[in-house]
């Protein structure tokens, strides 16, 4: 096993890309909204684990560490479940509901 900077490469300890987190920004326009959050399979669906930091356009900001692949999320707009109209794909969660979907590369 080779030991390269501040990881292995080779053996157990191998690089993997779905080991390594991403910074993700998620943006969403609800001027009116009181609360906005992401919530999603990264976050065990935890509408608070990633509160929005609101901007003064009206939009809805905040950065999540993803790991690589891809993950089902929605907004929490006011207490209601709201997919993402700028999303990459759409899919359906375990209970057939229609969840967003990201990529992370």
């Amino acid at each position: 096993m080779y030991n390269v900077g501040s990881f292995n490469v080779g053996g157990n300890g191998r690089y993997s890309a779905k080991n390594n987190l991403r910074p993700t920004n998620f943006t969403y326009l609800a001027p009116q909204a009181k609360h906005v959050s992401v919530i999603g399979d990264f976050n065990n669906w935890s509408p608070n684990a990633h509160p929005m930091k609101r901007q003064p356009d009206g939009g809805w900001t905040t950065q999540v560490p993803l790991t690589h692949g891809h993950h089902q999320y929605l907004y929490l707009v006011d207490g209601a479940p709201t997919l993402d109209p700028r999303a990459q794909g759409a899919a359906r969660n375990e209970k057939n509901e229609k969840v967003s979907l990201i990529a992370v590369s």
